[in-house]
């Protein structure tokens, strides 16, 4: 197979490069006769960090569909995939050298009947632990817990656990190589998960400066999927009727939104892009999260960063394009830096030195 060679500002640099694929990997030694496959600015492989390949809204779905999903995220620049839960085993996705890079987090932990039908293992404070190992055992680092869902005894969020049982199987969780991240609506379930020694929260709208400065000095990232939480008044209007305390909750916390992120931003705490494809979001819409983040008020480079070069190092892997990195890159027509829609118009998709999508 011939080498491959593309030209262009590689980023987040900027360098003017001539970049060449051999095999793999990237390298910048000049190779005879490689074929010309793109110019335009090349950007590391997105990375969205909240997805849910092998999930609709009524739990898990074939493996054909769950490659759809794949290849739909994969097609739109979204190289790197971590799976913030899903009924399916979708381990199968290893194997496939066109699909994107996948970090399992195994299925979604929850309380029983405390979350939405199909989707977790739903368990009671005495089998946490159980499942947490087991979970951590099956995936691929990552664990997923459902921090706080709507309790019908309190008409609220609340958290799903006790203090004791989410300590308890975060440390589970470390003792077996896994990180743990948890779905976090609201107010009261954050301070446990946090003083637990969680790695990364999802959501987060109930943060307060306090908390985000603990997360800052201890490490503890936050995924925002800024595009779930503006559906916040939908879920809102939705439980009105039943649950008005937790309907008034949601559209406060909507209401705070930009406050609690750009809050969290300020402080320190590393912020990642995800959509939360899956269920009832649509997949492939990374760049729509980027631009969330940075209609937040978040820099274009931060916002950049955080679905690609920042996120990649997070997840361990290469944060930029050096010699013999991955050859796992998008190319765009525009400078995304200066005009962060042109991430809806990728021109080439490179993944493991093939070209994918575009070219």
């Amino acid at each position: 197979m011939r080498a491959l060679k593309f030209t262009g500002p590689v980023l987040p640099d900027g360098e003017v490069r001539d970049l060449y694929v051999v095999g793999d990997t990237v390298t910048y030694e000049p190779q005879a006769g490689a074929d010309t496959a793109a110019q335009g600015w090349i950007v590391p492989g997105l990375v969205d960090a909240h997805c849910h390949i092998g999930l609709d809204d009524h739990g898990a779905i074939s493996d054909a569909e769950a490659e759809a999903q794949a290849i739909e995220d994969r097609d739109a620049g979204a190289l790197l995939i971590r799976d913030c839960g899903s009924a399916a085993d979708t381990s199968w996705i290893h194997d496939r050298d066109d699909l994107p890079r996948l970090i399992r987090a195994g299925r979604h932990i929850a309380r029983t009947k405390r979350y939405i039908r199909n989707y977790a293992h739903e368990v009671e404070p005495p089998t946490l632990v159980e499942t947490v190992v087991q979970e951590a055992q099956r995936g691929d680092g990552w664990v997923k817990l459902v921090g706080d869902w709507i309790s019908r005894d309190t008409g609220d969020l609340a958290p799903s656990f006790p203090a004791a049982d989410f300590a308890e199987a975060i440390a589970a969780a470390h003792q077996h190589g896994a990180k743990v991240t948890a779905h976090c609506f609201g107010e009261a379930v954050l301070p446990v998960l946090i003083e637990a020694g969680i790695d990364c929260i999802e959501h987060g709208t109930g943060l307060s400066t306090d908390l985000a400065e603990t997360m800052a000095a201890r490490g503890i990232a936050l995924v925002p999927t800024v595009m779930q939480i503006a559906k916040f008044p939908q879920y809102a209007d939705a439980g009105r009727d039943k649950f008005p305390q937790y309907s008034d909750h949601m559209t406060d916390l909507h209401a705070r939104q930009r406050e609690t992120i750009m809050a969290a931003h300020e402080l320190g705490v590393a912020l990642y892009a995800g959509s939360d494809g899956g269920g009832v979001s649509r997949h492939g819409n990374i760049a729509g999260e980027v631009l969330a983040m940075h209609e937040l008020g978040m820099s274009a480079d931060y916002a950049l960063g955080a679905a690609s070069w920042r996120a990649r190092e997070w997840l361990g892997w290469n944060a930029t394009l050096t010699e013999g990195a991955p050859a796992d890159f998008v190319v765009y027509p525009r400078d995304p830096l200066l005009d962060l829609t042109v991430l809806h118009e990728p021109t080439t998709v490179v993944l493991r030195g093939r070209v994918v999508a575009g070219g």
